[in-house]
Parts: structure tokens; sequence; C-alpha cells
């Protein structure tokens, strides 16, 4: 029996693609529907899928670099991508044997896409080589001229005091509950904004989630060690304690 992860934020199209994956490959079993890369990330490492589909855009990570991880986390799982119409993205998939599905989703093309997932699956392991060039074409994609500007500074709370925190003062969040702790070098601050809405808004090139409760600015780490059992620490520059990371999310800074 094949199995797979579906990952896409929006609950009424991964409820669609549900429905219509059963309706297209009644041998598929599903074994985790998530909402953000990174429960994505962690769902895939403890399943070994044999296909995973990924919404590119999702908080926190995105499918494109839950996708760079697999190579580590899971090497034999499958990628099938799930985008909006995005011309640039498009032409970069149909230069490499990795699927797509444009959203909504057409049946004919979902019916294709598992046909040729299931023919790839009695070839062997996916080329790990394809993936990677297809990634490294999409990491040089234009910025999007509507895209909104980066959050540059935040408003938390200090016992009766409001502070308002510029984002390069940050050294990591840390989820509290439906809050979030906001760490700086001087101390801490709640911020009543959940960890999976402050994803949404925080540049990805500067945050980076290390665990399903942490965000680190990348700016403010010192090293990366490598633990027993996948597992790692962050040392920070400013800060004495260390922060854990789970080991789906170690694969992130294979270049480190």
């Amino acid at each position: 029996m094949f199995e797979c992860v579906i990952a896409e934020d929006e609950e009424l199209l991964r409820t669609s693609l549900l429905l219509q994956l059963q309706e297209a490959w009644p041998e598929l079993r599903v074994v985790a529907e998530c909402e953000d890369g990174a429960s994505a990330l962690e769902a895939i490492a403890a399943h070994k899928p044999d296909v995973a589909f990924l919404d590119i855009r999702m908080p926190g990570l995105s499918g494109i670099e839950v996708a760079a991880a697999l190579a580590e986390v899971s090497p034999r799982t499958q990628v099938v991508f799930v985008t909006a119409y995005d011309q640039y993205a498009i032409d970069a998939f149909e230069q490499g044997a990795v699927d797509y599905l444009l959203k909504p989703v057409a049946r004919d093309r979902l019916q294709a896409t598992v046909q040729r997932v299931q023919a790839r699956a009695t070839a062997g392991r996916p080329d790990p080589a394809v993936l990677d060039e297809l990634l490294r074409h999409l990491a040089r994609r234009p910025p999007e001229p509507s895209a909104p500007p980066p959050l540059a500074w935040i408003t938390a709370n200090t016992g009766r005091e409001t502070r308002l925190i510029m984002l390069d003062e940050v050294v990591y969040f840390r989820a509290d509950s439906k809050y979030t702790v906001v760490v700086t070098e001087d101390g801490e601050a709640l911020l009543r904004t959940p960890l999976k809405e402050l994803l949404e808004v925080l540049d990805p090139n500067r945050f980076r989630q290390v665990h399903r409760s942490t965000i680190v600015n990348l700016a403010a780490v010192a090293a990366v060690v490598r633990e027993e059992g996948g597992k790692g620490r962050l040392r920070l520059k400013r800060r004495p304690e260390t922060l854990p990371v789970s080991p789906p999310f170690m694969a992130l800074f294979r270049g480190m």
C-alpha cells in the first residue's frame, strides 16, 4: 500500500485534494494532513511516505524548503508540488521529473500525476539531482512586486509596559500556549500572537523555525552543534542558553 502526506495551509483546499485522491487513487493511505511546513517536515520524517503533496506557500517553511530537506529526512519520498498559477515555477517543473498540480486541482491532471508517481515508485528511489536542480531554480525566482515588505518591528508586553521591539533585536521566539515569548539579548516579553501567525509575517531569509515551538534569528546564531540521534542545538552569540533543534529541522542546516 502506498502512503502519502498532504501539506496545504487552506483547510478547504486540503480537504478537496484529499477527496480527489481518494477517488483517483483508492489504495493510497494518507498518513498525515498538515497545515504548515514544520508539521509537514515532521510528518514526513516520522512516516517516510511514498509521496508528499506540498503546497509551495505555507507559513514558516515553504514546500520548497521541506522538499530540500527530504534528501536527509526521507530520500525515498517523491514530491508533488501544489501551487496557484505561477509561470516561473511551472516553467521549472516542466524541465524535470517533478510533478506539480495547479489550484484548483483538475481531475485529469491529478490522474496523470498519480500514474507518473506510481510508475516512478516501481523504478526505485527518486533521482535527488533532479529535485536539487529544480529547487535551485526556484530559489532564484524574482521577487513578487505585490508582496508586502517583511515585518520590521513588533510590540510586546513586559508587565504593565508595552515595548516596541525591532526585529533586529530579537534572538528567538518561543511558543507559550496561544501566545509567543519574544527573547532579546536583554530579556523576554510576551507577544499576543500565536507562533503560527507570526511565521506568516517574518522574513524567511532571516528567521528560521528549528523546532515546533521555536523560531530563531539566524543572525543571532553562533554555531550549530550536531548531537547523536539526529538532534542538534544552536549556540547563540549573546545569550547563555542553547536552543534544541528537532531531527527533521537539522536537515535545514545541511549547508552550515
